[in-house]
């Protein structure tokens, strides 16, 4: 069996990060914290200062369910305060080991068709009753029964049991680029739910193991308070506030004026923006990994369902341009032809596509539509079928950095005599009916991160995610079929041995270089703003242990570090 974590090595992970360290044997249950310590040896008591986070996402919806998606407490991020992973995945250093949490250990066979999952001891729901084995077990299994909550391993899930002591999960595929989503995957009261549907439980009394409960909602404020009952450090700060802010310059504005303390928007120039209102305390922090932001391209409908025009806008893109222009330096850009963001994607590189660079091409660009038969009405580009050609770039209102990035783009389509437009349309309905139902000709969406390249082709790729127009697709939005590309990424998947999964992506490699089925702007590392006027212990670029954004499992962590300023 390959153990992600040991229990004593992972314990002693914990110790080192100082998620909770002691002179105990088990440093998860005393409360105390290494970072929690002054040298003195005293530890500071917990403040009343309330945190604020902010999220640009609109009011939340009314729906606390915690692994039910589009539910307003993962959106806004305060269901990670009180609900808990089985493992701490640092996103930024992705081929790190996972740290433990909930689980002592992940035990997984060498094919990657099964995981033993061991709990920690001593764990207790915020209601008192006890956590066990059995509450993984029903966590797991109610997202293979319910096609609605299994975002993460649709269609994968074999046996999941549990002996009262360990959870077994057994899987119909190979997992290896995967093992990452079992660690994170939340885990919610098998007592509690086992008597509701779980699609559509709203969870409104939000029962967790996590470091605070639910106080008071409201679609506009969400009022959390410390669990003081918490079986790991007790937390320091004396109350969460996560605020609705309806787009990005709300929340900035927000941010640089002290009203919110932690989120995470694009704050252009954010030099002078938000750091220079308070250079001691304001602070922002970006990490690396796969993350990546596509240009999806609808592969079924003109223009893109020819590969001659993808391949030429994608010598047009200037994203030097929109790195610097529409991301302020803070999305890097991608050069390797392979979309691979850099150094995180080095290793990964087939030997074809080493040292091999995305430069704009204009010239080259026009001899490629030449040579596919297209032609030119004065300065309008004309397809081989007599049309002019024209496509429509789709994003949300008020997500600036993309609609930038997509006007640099149509500059690009306009080199080559294209009509490109830029719709910035309401969030809802390209989340709800745009992005989704493959109702656009192009549009700018993130990946997945993951612990290796296969989340960010996958994401783009897989014919396992096709799903034809009309119906909502969960990845593939650009409707990319390529059986041969299915195939690899399935072999990589389940692949055994390290050369087996590069034999496999460098399939993979060569047709998204060949066949261009969308387009990589630049890599997404993860950022996130905050202040330390109140708390501190926020990961930083000297200490980048976790994600820095509150929206993800990594909040129970974090909040498990922060201190009184004043102490």
């Amino acid at each position: 069996m390959r153990k992600f974590a040991t229990a004593v090595a992972g314990v002693a992970a914990i110790a080192m990060l100082a998620t909770a360290c002691s002179g105990d044997d088990d440093p998860k249950t005393d409360g105390t914290s290494a970072a929690t310590q002054d040298p003195g040896g005293d530890t500071p008591e917990r403040s009343d200062k309330v945190l604020v986070v902010g999220m640009p996402n609109g009011e939340a919806a009314a729906n606390q369910n915690p692994i039910a998606p589009g539910s307003g407490s993962t959106s806004f991020g305060y269901a990670y305060a009180i609900y808990e992973s089985l493992m701490q995945v640092n996103e930024i250093k992705p081929t790190e080991p996972s740290t433990p949490w909930l689980a002592d250990s992940i035990e997984w066979n060498d094919d990657y068709t099964q995981a033993v999952i061991t709990p920690h001891a001593g764990i207790k729901w915020s209601d008192g009753v006890d956590f066990t084995a059995e509450d993984i077990q029903y966590s797991i299994q109610i997202r293979k029964d319910n096609e609605a909550l299994n975002t993460d391993f649709p269609g994968q899930y074999g046996d999941i049991t549990s002996d009262g002591a360990t959870v077994t999960v057994n899987f119909t595929t190979g997992q290896f680029v995967n093992a990452a989503k079992l660690d994170k995957l939340l885990i919610v009261p098998k007592h509690i739910w086992e008597s509701q549907d779980p699609v559509t439980y709203t969870a409104d009394d939000m029962i967790g193991t996590g470091p605070f409960k639910l106080k008071s909602f409201t679609p506009q404020s969400v009022q959390l308070e410390p669990n003081d009952d918490y079986w790991g450090p007790k937390p320091l700060v004396g109350g969460l506030r996560y605020d609705a802010f309806k787009d990005n310059a709300g929340l900035t504005t927000a941010l640089t004026t002290g009203d919110a303390q932690w989120g995470w928007v694009f704050i252009p120039d954010f030099e002078n923006t938000f750091i220079a209102q308070d250079p001691e305390h304001f602070h922002q922090v970006a990490g690396g990994g796969f993350g990546v932001d596509v240009l999806f391209l609808n592969n079924l409908e003109k223009p893109f369902n020819d590969v001659a025009f993808r391949k030429a806008l994608n010598m047009v893109v200037d994203r030097a341009d929109i790195s610097a222009t529409a991301g302020y330096g803070v999305w890097p850009q991608i050069k390797s032809v392979t979309g691979l963001p850099q150094p995180s994607g080095d290793d990964f590189i087939s030997e074809e596509f080493k040292g091999q660079e995305l430069s704009v091409d204009v010239d080259g660009a026009k001899q490629v539509l030449t040579d596919a038969g297209y032609t030119w009405d004065g300065d309008a580009l004309v397809d081989p079928d007599g049309d002019k050609v024209s496509f429509e770039l789709t994003n949300p209102q008020g997500w600036t950095d993309y609609l930038d990035a997509l006007g640099i783009i149509a500059e690009g389509a306009k080199a080559l005599g294209a009509d490109a437009s830029v719709n910035a349309v309401v969030q809802d309905t390209w989340f709800n009916q745009i992005i989704n139902l493959g109702d656009f000709d192009a549009s700018l969406h993130w990946t997945d991160g993951g612990s290796t390249p296969w989340n960010l082709y996958s994401n783009i790729m897989d014919g396992a995610s096709y799903v034809d127009p009309g119906q909502p697709a969960n990845w593939n939005f650009g409707r990319y079929k390529n059986d041969e590309v299915t195939a690899a990424l399935a072999a990589f998947k389940s692949g055994t041995t390290d050369a087996d999964r590069m034999a496999a992506l460098a399939i993979v490699q060569k047709h998204f270089v060949e066949d261009v089925p969308g387009l990589v702007i630049w890599s997404r590392p993860a950022v996130a703003q905050y202040s330390t006027a109140n708390y501190t212990g926020f990961p930083s670029d000297e200490d980048p242990y976790a994600n820095p954004q509150p929206t993800g499992p990594q909040a129970a962590l974090i909040l498990s570090k922060l201190v009184p300023t004043d102490s």
